[in-house]
């Protein structure tokens, strides 16, 4: 089994540490969906103290197979050693310079050469820097203000004032982005038609855990065109794992503007606009500089990342295993006759199990909190890597068995809610 560690103080460092936190840290975690209230609070590890290939150890030395891989960078797992020996070369050589580097310079020619559509590159250090940096183009490129939104963009104002975590963000600035539904072409050409020679930018997640409907996004693009609005994609998620080359590889629309983060450094921070040339080139006057973007640790682990995709088979791997996953759990769920409580959403590089109805946080944390037990560190969603491997698989599915196997028991028996041990996790975006 995939666990070490047990007994009544397994977790006995991560409550001692969690009690620290409270008093150093708000939120006392640096990313929201990182922190204790992602997983049930008294039956789950907090604190981690080092990971390697496709499992992590908790500060109390319990080991689990890490599904989540940081939110997703991870593409190759845990020390992969080639990005390791690039940072490694890195290092010796200095990490922060008064002048660009060669090493910027050859990454974003080389991603020019990947992406058909890219004329122009910009580096950031997270998703959020580029996500805001192409909407602050597109507006610069159109002198226009609204921006129209679909799916996860970022912590930053322009974004973040449409959700419920909206605390700070002035109401003007609210003001000057709308939300559209995914999949629903109707209502982005009513939105652009209400607004018509107002919307500067669109900006969406080409593909999210639903896969878009035949024709969605060609009609994203015409409409986008037919209105003078610059079309973003949003690869932080899609892009090298979707397909090589993101959601045009795989579906063939090309965007004015791309941001991709995530999966190009493999954990280490980088991310990148890329572009046509006739908008990135706002970026000689519109301002868009901080002093680690082109940090050369980033660099030196994107351009690794590039060359072990180029180089072994990493997304038919990262396929396969996701595959076994999804094909396991669902005839697990069939099985247990779940169906109706535990739905899968996604494609093989990435998906979720959602819990839907009025006590959907209830069973989740109690799935979460037993499939703990068994030593699989389970947010509910997986992000293969290239490190995972079929064991990693065989075990998992041995362990979710057993939950899904308890959980359909104590649905029929009424005592769910008595099974929880830790406390009920939390959504980080709430219902308004």
């Amino acid at each position: 089994m995939a666990v070490s560690g047990g007994g009544a103080d397994r977790y006995a460092r991560s409550r001692q540490m969690l009690d620290r936190a409270f008093r150093a840290i708000p939120a006392q975690s640096q990313t929201f969906s990182k922190g204790w209230t992602q997983y049930p609070r008294g039956a789950a590890p907090v604190f981690a103290e080092r990971a390697d290939g496709g499992s992590v150890w908790d500060v109390d030395g319990n080991r689990f197979i890490d599904w989540p891989m940081a939110l997703g960078p991870l593409l190759l797992g845990h020390n992969h050693p080639r990005v390791n020996a690039a940072i490694a070369a890195q290092l010796a050589d200095g990490i922060a310079f008064s002048l660009p580097t060669r090493g910027e310079l050859e990454l974003a020619e080389r991603l020019i050469d990947w992406f058909p559509y890219a004329e122009r590159v910009r580096f950031g250090k997270n998703g959020s820097d580029a996500t805001a940096g192409a909407v602050r183009a597109a507006r610069a490129h159109t002198g226009r203000d609204l921006v129209l939104c679909c799916g996860y963009h970022g912590w930053q104002d322009w974004f973040i004032g449409t959700t419920t975590r909206n605390a700070g963000v002035p109401r003007d600035v609210r003001a000057l982005t709308t939300a559209f539904p995914y999949n629903d072409p109707e209502a982005l050409a009513e939105l652009l038609q209400a607004r018509a020679g107002d919307v500067a930018a669109i900006i969406l997640e080409p593909m999210g855990v639903i896969e878009p409907v035949a024709g969605y996004l060609e009609e994203v693009r015409r409409l986008a065109d037919a209105h003078g609005a610059v079309l973003i994609f949003d690869e932080c998620w899609t892009g090298f794992r979707l397909h090589r080359q993101g959601a045009f590889g795989r579906f063939g629309v090309a965007p004015d503007l791309a941001c991709f983060g995530k999966a190009l450094g493999n954990g280490v921070p980088i991310s990148a606009i890329v572009g046509r040339a006739e908008v990135m080139e706002v970026f000689d006057s519109a301002f868009f500089s901080f002093t680690f973007g082109g940090d050369a640790l980033g660099i030196a682990a994107a351009g690794a990342v590039l060359d072990v995709l180029e180089t072994e088979p990493v997304l038919a791997h990262v396929d396969g295993i996701g595959r076994a996953l999804l094909d396991g759990m669902a005839g697990q769920i069939e099985r247990h006759g779940l169906g109706a409580r535990v739905c899968l959403l996604g494609y093989p590089a990435r998906h979720i199990l959602d819990f839907p109805g009025d006590d959907g946080l209830l069973l989740k944390s109690v799935f979460q909190q037993e499939a703990l037990r068994g030593g699989v560190l389970a947010a509910a969603w997986h992000a293969p890597s290239y490190a995972h491997t079929a064991d990693d698989v065989e075990q998992t599915l041995a362990v979710y068995d057993r939950v899904f196997a308890d959980l359909a028991l104590w649905l029929e028996d009424g005592t769910l809610a008595e099974r929880l041990v830790g406390e009920r996790v939390q959504p980080v975006f709430r219902r308004p």
